[in-house]
């Protein structure tokens, strides 16, 4: 080990706290980059396994009624390596010890046993007799849930008659691994569950025998799924096909894509952020550390030393660095990485989970934290080694001060010396006091943009639950039924108000544009399911036209006014042209509405509903749900509390943990700046700051000159921090955007109040700790110390 060697760790060792301090914001940085490639690859990989080993389908399709003499033509289209045809049916549910209403997806099971598609993982017992007309298995969040086990049973209302279902085991499917009942928001395990049962029992039970009314298909490699799509609506169109799709719009896989969609978002945003903070506070300490250091330079050259091991040297300081935060991020990111990775697995209900530490990921993050400390090194290096012996060896030439219209100002304020001493430091280096208020404006920002999901949330709920979903229950019709139906539903024990809803899926065209949604019928002056504008007004499509969610508009490049092409797959099957009236934001989903009286007339039919909304009297719930689990033509029941509570419980408890990583990382960006800036600060002033307590100033007055450049850069990154904040959370309300739902940009004042309080705070605890060493200044060896 030679000179240099010796040197750069004894450089490191009197330097640790100011470089723990740059590598812990550097983990950051590292950390995150880990965690979101980690889960991203985790999930990536974990899916695409589950779908081999389990050939799920590559496209899906309903009907309402296909003989199975069909299947043998959809398996003839050219690129289709196999295809299963199955009867899928609603159900509701009664279950022993509960006394809400539950309800299930019924799935049949081919008459082999085993699916060809979709294959479902055995969790515990066995697959149903296919000969057995009362045997069923259910997926396992379900059983779970329920304290199901293998021989329990439950009772399920098919097609209007009452059967008593025996549970032969659990299953997992790559089919449902996001599992949402009708109208929920978030998976309900309890309340919603699939069941699986011989093709033989579901086709007797739904009147399907020698039919089917869903198809899966697995597509060739080589096979254009857009024209296997094409041909299976052809073939499906006469007996009520409802449209095929791809794996992209299929439920289940859409959600884990959208959550995939949000780690990438979070690994464009958050990590560059940590790398140039990094790279500026090693700018400013090894930049500090070579002004210091003239003279051991100088020598260094003297004896022979060449410029580009000096550069090296300085550059191997801040790889040190670098190395120590990328260490810490490595640690903290696999960590978290493998923690919310196995999250994942049992959110996302995958049988499996495959994580294999990506060697890509760490050498990416590494290289990236080497090169953001080196290149926050590199000018003062670079500057070191060109440096000639003798101009090193002297002292470096005094700043030429000259008075400025902004010291005349000061001076007309009749500031005090202290004041006045602050402001010429701030502008004595300009650049390092600018960067130093963006550091902190960046901490700023980062809790601005964590913030706001709060608010956005408060929004969502508000504008979904309280402004637009104000009924308590949700009941959906196994068919459309005439809107007479209504005061069966009122009579219901508890009623206290009903209304209707209409449901229809239609494609909705605009030139090479098209969208397949489900289109909403809704009555002039219903109250209970409304849409709302951004005021709460309540907005009625008018007859003839259709209004569009903002969203849905962009995606068809649509605006008011304009016509729009409405294929329905339903009721007549009709196409037609149709003005779109307006549009509206929504956070769920992609509306399309229309006035129900005007959808009726359209399919030249009396007044008919899919849906009831019906507000309830709270005393009667148990009786409510004791006459539901009777009635034949009810396919679901959405109980808006429970749809509430569950979607507020699931997310707040992400946002908590979400914005408590987000302080964390806030306090040590804005600690990172303030610290090293105030101890850079201590170095380069130790003889003025002790040259003022010798001519009679105050350790107040003292320590008002050294922490007061470090509050008002802190105060004065608070506004670009804001802005800064308001951006990013822009950026990641359209990251986060997709046809599942949409988070509101929502910026109240007290985000911004919340964010500068942990920042200021933050700052002025650093100051204070590097105050503690003005105290211990050694006030005749720093006046005996060379400037």
């Amino acid at each position: 080990m030679d000179a240099l060697d010796r040197k750069l760790l004894r450089d490191f060792r009197r330097l640790w706290a100011q470089a723990l301090v740059i590598a812990l914001v550097l983990a950051c940085g590292v950390a995150i980059l880990l965690t979101t490639f980690g889960m991203y690859g985790a999930l990536e990989e974990t899916r695409a396994t589950y779908y081999e080993r389990n050939r799920f389908a590559d496209i899906f399709a309903d009907a309402r009624r296909a003989p199975a003499s069909l299947l043998p033509v959809i398996r003839g289209i050219d690129g289709v390596r196999s295809a299963e045809a199955r009867v899928v049916e609603a159900a509701i549910l009664d279950i022993p010890g509960r006394t809400a209403t539950a309800t299930g997806r019924i799935v049949s099971l081919p008459r082999g046993g085993a699916p060809e598609l979709n294959l479902p993982v055995l969790v515990a017992g066995r697959l149903p007799d296919p000969e057995a007309a009362d045997e069923i298995a259910v997926n396992a969040p379900f059983a779970a849930a329920n304290g199901f086990r293998p021989g329990d049973r439950l009772s399920a209302n098919l097609n209007g008659r009452k059967r008593a279902l025996t549970i032969t085991g659990t299953l997992l499917s790559p089919e449902f691994i996001y599992t949402i009942g009708p109208g929920a928001l978030v998976p309900d395990s309890a309340g919603f569950g699939i069941l699986w049962m011989p093709e033989r029992a579901v086709a007797a039970a739904f009147d399907m025998e020698g039919a089917f009314n869903n198809v899966t298909l697995k597509l060739d490699p080589s096979a254009t799924q857009a024209d296997v799509i094409d041909r299976l609506d052809v073939l499906l169109e006469p007996y009520g096909g409802f449209g095929a799709q791809g794996r992209d719009l299929q439920q289940s896989h859409a959600f884990v894509d959208a959550e995939m969609q949000q780690l990438r978002s979070t690994a464009m945003v958050l990590p560059p952020i940590f790398f140039a903070i990094t790279a500026f506070l090693v700018n400013m300490v090894i930049g500090r550390i070579i002004a210091l250091e003239r003279s051991e330079i100088g020598l260094l050259k003297a004896i022979g030393y060449f410029d580009a091991e000096i550069c090296i040297h300085y550059l191997l300081l801040a790889v040190l660095i670098a190395a120590v935060g990328t260490g810490l991020g490595w640690a903290v990111g696999t960590w978290l990485s493998r923690a919310l990775a196995g999250l994942y697995a049992e959110f996302f209900d995958f049988p499996f989970l495959i994580y294999r530490a990506s060697f890509a990921a760490y050498a990416i993050s590494g290289l990236l934290a080497v090169a953001s400390a080196a290149l926050g090194a590199l000018h003062s290096a670079l500057k070191a080694a060109r440096m000639p012996p003798a101009v090193a060896m002297t002292p470096p030439a005094p700043p030429r001060y000259r008075s400025s219209l902004f010291d005349r100002a000061l001076a007309a304020m009749r500031v005090s010396q202290p004041v006045l001493m602050i402001f010429r430091g701030l502008l004595r280096w300009p650049l390092r006091s600018a960067l130093s208020a963006l550091g902190m404006a960046l901490a700023v920002a980062v809790l601005v943009a964590a913030g706001f999901f709060t608010d956005a949330l408060d929004t969502i709920v508000d504008k979904a639950f309280y402004q637009s979903n104000r009924q308590d229950a949700v009941l959906s019709f196994t068919e459309e039924v005439p809107e007479a139906a209504l005061e069966a539903v009122a009579n219901l024990p508890g009623v206290l108000r009903v209304e209707g809803q209409l449901f229809h899926v239609a494609v909705l065209r605009n030139g090479p544009h098209e969208k397949r949604v489900p289109l909403e019928g809704r009555y002039p002056g219903a109250d209970l399911s409304r849409v709302v504008d951004e005021a709460g007004r309540r907005v009625d499509a008018p007859p003839g036209g259709i209004l569009l969610a903002r969203r849905l508009a962009r995606q068809l490049d649509v605006r008011p006014g304009e016509m729009i092409e409405v294929a329905f797959l339903s009721g007549r099957r009709e196409t037609q042209r149709l003005r779109v009236s307006g549009t509206i934001r929504q956070y769920f989903g992609l509306g399309a509405y229309m006035d129900a009286g005007f959808l009726n007339a359209l399919n030249r039919q009396a007044p008919r509903i899919s849906a009831a909304n019906v507000t309830l009297d709270s005393a009667a719930l148990p009786d409510f749900h004791g006459a539901l689990k009777d009635i034949p033509a009810l396919s679901g029941i959405t109980m808006m509390d429970d749809v509430r509570g569950s979607f507020q419980e699931t997310i707040r408890k992400n946002v908590t943990i979400m914005t408590t990583i987000y302080i964390t990382i806030a306090v040590l960006i804005t600690v990172g700046v303030a610290y090293n800036g105030a101890r850079i600060q201590l170095s380069e002033r130790a003889r003025e700051l002790a040259s003022l307590r010798i001519l009679g100033f105050t350790r107040g007055e003292v320590s008002f000159v050294l922490m007061g450049e470090s509050m008002l850069l802190a105060l004065i990154a608070q506004p670009f921090g804001w802005m800064i904040g308001a951006g990013i959370a822009a950026l990641m309300t359209s990251g986060f955007t997709s046809d599942l739902y949409a988070i509101p940009l929502v910026l109240e004042p007290a985000a911004f109040a919340r964010a500068s309080l942990i920042v200021l705070v933050a700052a002025l605890v650093s100051s204070l700790i590097v105050r503690r060493r003005l105290d211990r200044l050694d006030l005749v060896a720093v006046m005996k110390s060379r400037e």
